[in-house]
């Protein structure tokens, strides 16, 4: 062999095995999986029990006739499968004492859920404040009283009153002046011996003395005197630069900042006044449920302070302005607080019974189980006790709204399902091997 044959067929070689290297790179990573991809369509999603893949046709069946009427993705419970089933022996059946009702359509009220906050009624409050700097001389009042309309609060001491009470009393003397002088001038000008002009002129002093006097009153009643107090004072003539606040609406003290020689000006907030035998509800409903919204409604208010009580109250107003950034509107309902447990803060959430029924299928609240997330309830077929998970609306004296897993006439069991549910998840741990 020549030196340039060897050199070719050297090269040849090590051109085949790169060729050959190169492909089992590419293909050796793949191998395993293609042995197993004609299987692929029936491999198991995680924490799925075997035969229930994604992709098996199985998963789409429910064992058990109008037992898989819930939606695709809620097949199961905490260990449990639909279709899953108990059967009860003679024995059992008479310790449990099954009862079971009929699934059935009735008229149910329409409702409509929204979560608000519970608010003081804006013509139930009052902030008593003062318009003009004083020093606080007395407080009649502590947080927590019950104080009538017009009752005394506080008693505040003022330049601004001292000031106006003794321009009030200049301009009463003033006036008086001014009066004697006219009665005299116009009593002289009657008899012949005055002067007209002298009569005109005092005429004229006189309606100022009295526009300067009706200035001073109304000075008197911008810095808070009713007309009794400022003709008591009119009678007194004491310059006394103290003034009593009184409250203006029956209600009760539910703030008081007023401390006992403390200065105020326009910007404090003395006192508070509220009554709460009468609150608000404000509530935000969406876009989509104004046309079902009208004033006068009934509506039931829980908070979470009492869950297990209902307090009754009316829509009295709907919002005129929607709220771009959430599509809802502001819902104001009046509650009735007699019991004083509702306070102006809490969150709530309302029930608006809306003006018409509708047909809808229901079942006892006794029925129904909460399991984990879900509701579930026990179906009667035969002498097994399927669990079904199912999906609620509205509740009305005891009833509650299926609003899916169910169909009318399936029997439903309302007495036992507690043990029965006992009984699913103790067979489950016994096939997990826990017993």
């Amino acid at each position: 062999m020549t030196r340039k044959s060897w050199v070719f067929f050297m090269t040849l070689f090590f051109f085949f095995y790169a060729v050959c290297c190169s492909k089992a790179d590419r293909h050796g990573g793949n191998t395993e999986e293609a042995m197993v991809s004609p299987r692929s369509t029936e491999v198991d999603s995680p924490g799925t029990p075997p035969g229930r893949g994604r992709f098996s046709k199985q998963n789409l069946q429910r064992p058990g006739q109008g037992l898989g009427r819930q939606a695709a993705g809620r097949g199961f419970g905490r260990g449990w499968q639909v279709g899953s089933s108990i059967e009860l022996s003679a024995e059992e059946k008479q310790a449990v004492g099954i009862e079971t009702v009929v699934a059935a359509y009735k008229p149910i009220a329409s409702q409509l859920q929204a979560m608000g906050k519970v608010l003081a009624h804006p013509l139930r409050k009052a902030i008593v404040s003062y318009a003009f700097p004083a020093r606080i001389a007395e407080i009649h009042v502590l947080p927590g009283d019950w104080v009538k309309e017009g009752q005394e609060l506080v008693t505040l001491q003022s330049e601004e009153v001292g000031k106006a009470k003794s321009e009030y009393y200049k301009a009463i003397a003033d006036h008086e002046l001014v009066e004697q002088n006219f009665e005299r001038e116009k009593r002289l000008f009657d008899g012949g011996v005055g002067a007209q002009k002298n009569m005109l002129a005092t005429e004229a002093q006189l309606k100022v003395a009295e526009a300067s006097l009706n200035a001073a009153e109304k000075k008197l009643h911008v810095l808070g005197f009713t007309e009794v107090q400022v003709k008591t004072i009119s009678e007194t003539h004491q310059v006394n630069p103290v003034i009593s606040l009184f409250s203006p609406i029956r209600g009760k003290v539910v703030q008081n900042n007023a401390v006992l020689g403390g200065m105020i000006d326009q910007s404090s907030e003395i006192l508070t006044i509220m009554d709460p035998s009468l609150l608000c509800v404000d509530a935000e409903i969406y876009e989509r449920d104004i046309a079902k919204i009208k004033n006068g409604q009934n509506v039931n208010v829980s908070v979470p302070a009492y869950p297990d009580e209902k307090f009754q109250g009316k829509i009295c107003y709907i919002g005129d302005v929607l709220k771009e950034e959430t599509r809802t509107i502001i819902v104001r309902t009046e509650v009735e607080n007699k019991s004083y447990k509702l306070k102006p803060g809490m969150f709530a959430s309302i029930t608006i019974f809306l003006n018409h029924q509708t047909r809808a299928l229901v079942l006892p609240q006794g029925a129904i189980l909460d399991d984990k997330d879900n509701k579930i309830v026990f179906v009667k077929r035969g002498n097994q006790f399927f669990p079904v998970l199912i999906e609620t609306g509205t509740k009305q004296n005891g009833d509650v709204e299926i609003t899916a897993g169910l169909e009318e006439g399936d029997e439903v069991v309302t007495v036992g399902n507690y043990q029965l549910k006992s009984k699913l998840y103790d067979e489950i741990l016994k096939k997990a091997g826990v017993h």
